[in-house]
């Protein structure tokens, strides 16, 4: 079998990977170890960066509506979303689940192949390509493709293959977690008792989501889920409530891991998403995070296969996300020390819930967790430079528009707001960069976009956009 492009892992991330691939023009194929899709739901939040790209791309009609929650914590210290500069302020709760459904029908709409019950056993690079083993339903299949990329989790198959170093600190302390059944607890948020931390959340459908852990105790090594015994046992310790007659539907436990691959590509091998980045699911920035890293790679990759990419072009994945990682990886780890610290911890969650209070703290820390404050320029002279275009209404000759809905196709945007460009300014990029002009409640005069949403160049009225057209988007046509 040949392909343009490998994903290897069909969840949230690799199908988001694919769809953004396809959009671009790129056969790929995922494969997938699973048989079938899974209806765990390890995470259950979508930031509101998230909620913004579901949106450039059209997906939330199919999302559906979605419970908000304005309330979100640092470390287990409640703080405030609801000012966040967004559309989509708050956090919003989506089973992951619902969301790989969704990822799902998109990219395989779009024509994504995925082949479920395939592992992968191994892979070699050569001068042109990749060349990938896995054991399927009907036995050995090699796939032959351009590039591989690991979208396969903490235990990325792909990164041990490939040799990716991956260095950081195994987990020192854990959180046991359930949905369990059958039992009648109080919801508790981030709740510290004298001998540990305990989170429940009853569900509509009954069933309640339980989260403990025993202050002191050490994350010893897992070779699988733990036992409910367990579970039930750490949480009457905690609570002296007994939740062993209850009915366990899903079991795991995570902890305070941290590691982060020295990079993201190794020649024709890339990563994304958990597989390049392990860490703590506190905040629910996890999957956000490798959504996130999926949306930055596709269009540079499929720039890559289609030929048009300027040099460079690809390793700027690297230098954009493993910085953006690392930055999140060390508000993980400041979260976890405040979150599962004992009595020891108490002065400084004090003196962090003062803190608190002030509303630029609390904007500072909502836009780190929820990714809007994410921006890749080279400084700060021009302050839109490299973030997130803001979602302007707009009126184009075609009538009402926004910023949003020109980035679905997923090519760049031109947007000339004051009719002062010459015509025909990107006429040479013409099959890459749409090119639009219109009016809206902006002093901004025309900004180039990536089809990421970034803002790749913004007119100040001294510098013309064709070094900025040539740097993203490669040698102009003839």
């Amino acid at each position: 079998m040949e392909a343009q492009v490998v994903v290897v892992g069909a969840g949230p991330v690799g199908l988001m990977l694919a769809g953004e691939l396809r959009l671009g023009g790129v056969d790929v194929v995922l494969l997938e170890r699973l048989p079938a899709p899974t209806t765990e739901s390890r995470a259950s939040t979508l930031h509101a960066r998230t909620m913004e790209i579901f949106d450039q791309r059209g997906l939330l009609d199919a999302l559906g509506p979605v419970p908000n929650d304005m309330r979100g914590h640092f470390g287990g210290i409640g703080l405030d979303f609801g000012g966040l500069d967004s559309r989509y302020p708050g956090l919003w709760k989506v089973p992951q689940a619902r969301t790989e459904r969704l990822l799902g029908d998109w990219a395989t709409g779009l024509g994504a192949v995925v082949l479920r019950g395939h592992e992968l056993v191994g892979l070699r690079q050569t001068e042109s390509g990749v060349e990938v083993d896995a054991v399927g339903p009907e036995g050995a299949v090699r796939i032959r493709a351009a590039y591989l990329v690991g979208c396969d989790g903490e235990g990325s198959t792909v990164r041990r293959l490939a040799g990716f170093p991956f260095p950081g600190a195994d987990a020192t302390r854990e959180l046991l977690r359930a949905d369990v059944a059958g039992i009648d607890v109080p919801d508790r948020r981030f709740e510290r008792h004298e001998r540990g931390l305990a989170i429940a959340h009853r569900r509509p459908d009954g069933v309640t989501r339980v989260m403990v852990h025993e202050f002191g105790a050490d994350a010893a090594p897992r070779t699988g889920d733990p036992e409910f015994a367990e579970v039930a046992a750490t949480w009457a310790r905690v609570t002296g409530e007994d939740i062993g007659a209850g009915e366990p539907i899903w079991l795991n436990a995570f902890g305070n891991a941290r590691r982060l691959a020295e990079r993201y590509r190794l020649g024709r091998v890339l990563l994304a998403g958990d597989a390049a980045h392990a860490q703590m699911p506190v905040g629910g920035q996890a999957l956000n995070l490798g959504l996130q890293d999926a949306v930055n790679l596709g269009w540079k990759l499929a720039a890559r296969m289609r030929g048009w990419a300027p040099p460079g072009l690809l390793d700027t994945y690297h230098d954009e996300r493993h910085a953006v990682g690392s930055r999140v990886l060390g508000n993980i780890e400041a979260q976890a020390t405040l979150l599962l610290g004992g009595p020891e911890v108490e002065p400084l969650r004090g003196v962090m819930a003062e803190l608190f209070g002030h509303d630029e703290v609390v904007g500072r820390l909502a836009g780190m967790v929820s990714g809007l404050d994410v921006r890749y320029a080279d400084d700060g002279a021009v302050p839109l430079l490299g973030s997130r275009v803001p979602h302007w209404e707009l009126t184009t000759e075609d009538g009402p528009s926004s910023t949003t809905e020109l980035l679905r196709t997923g090519h760049g945007v031109l947007l000339d707001l004051t009719a002062g460009l010459p015509p025909g300014t990107a006429a040479a990029w013409a099959d890459r960069v749409r090119t639009v002009s219109a009016e809206g409640d902006t002093d901004v005069r025309a900004v180039l976009l990536r089809p990421d949403g970034h803002v790749a160049w913004v007119d100040d009225g001294t510098a013309d956009p064709h070094a900025a057209l040539q740097r993203w988007f490669g040698a102009p046509n003839p």
